[in-house]
Parts: C-alpha cells; structure tokens; sequence
C-alpha cells in the first residue's frame, strides 16, 4: 500500500459514496486509475464493504445500550459471541480480556424492547451467566473510521 492508496481510503471514509471523477481530481490521477486502486483495495480485504449510515431517532432505535455477559466456560466464547452476534438490534460483540466475558452494544427503542431482548433472547442463551447493562445517556462520538498512518 502506497501513499496514494493512503489518499484514497482517507477520502473514502469520509464519504463512501464521493464519485471516482472527484476522487481522481482531489489526488491528481486519472478516473480508471483511481477505480482500479479501489477494485484492488477491496479485492485484498483492506476495503471491506460500504453501509449507509441512518438516523436512528427516525427509525425509533436511538436508545443504546450496553451489556456486559459473563461465560459459564471459555470454550463457548465463539459460539456465544456468534449467538448474540445474531441478535438484529445488536451492533457490535467483541470478547474482553481480563474475565470471560463479552461486550455487545445495541440500539434498541426504548427500555421495553430492551428488557424484551434480555429477558427473552439473552436469557436463552444457556452460556452465558451474568449481564450487566449500561445505557448511553449522550453519545459525543460514534464512528467506525480508523486511524492511517501518515502519508510519507
């Protein structure tokens, strides 16, 4: 990866949908040049895909929360992960260090939907043995942006 791949992830992240024409105009390269950089950035994995990023207060989901669930056994981690990771309203699953436990973050409605989810879909995976849930009160940044590294 040179520094103009550097260029062109920087520019597609912040704003997935800008036309290849005024990517190649910001960077100085020809328009198929800058398609095939793209084409071969997603073909080695270092693009992984594109979302649409919505409004969640217009969809009734700006609620979210966080739940903490402790493993019965180390060796369900990836099933359990996989379990909850099949939940709809659940957004992230990442498996902590420190104790057996994973983090799953959610955007639900409101408080019923999400005793609905912890009384009902978590509860019935047999794997996990605690929750602790936490809700957001004000979100000051959400982002799936990474960091680059400087462009030499």
């Amino acid at each position: 990866m040179d520094k103009t791949d550097l260029q062109i992830l920087q520019i597609l992240q912040k704003k997935a949908r800008i036309p290849n024409v005024e990517v190649a105009r910001t960077i100085g390269m020809a328009p198929s040049a800058v398609l095939e950089r793209i084409k071969k950035l997603e073909a080695r994995g270092i693009i992984e895909g594109y979302e649409v990023r919505l409004n969640p207060e217009m969809f009734n989901c700006a609620m979210i929360a966080f739940i903490h669930m402790g493993i019965k056994d180390p060796s369900q981690i990836v099933e359990t992960g996989n379990a909850v990771a099949a939940i709809e309203q659940v957004q992230e699953v990442h498996y902590l260090s420190g104790e057996d436990c994973l983090m799953a973050k959610l955007k639900v409605s409101g408080n019923k939907e999400l005793e609905n989810i912890l009384r009902t879909r978590i509860a019935g995976i047999t794997s996990i043995k605690t929750t602790r849930t936490f809700i957001a009160l004000s979100t000051y940044k959400e982002s799936a942006k990474i960091k680059l590294p400087d462009q030499a």
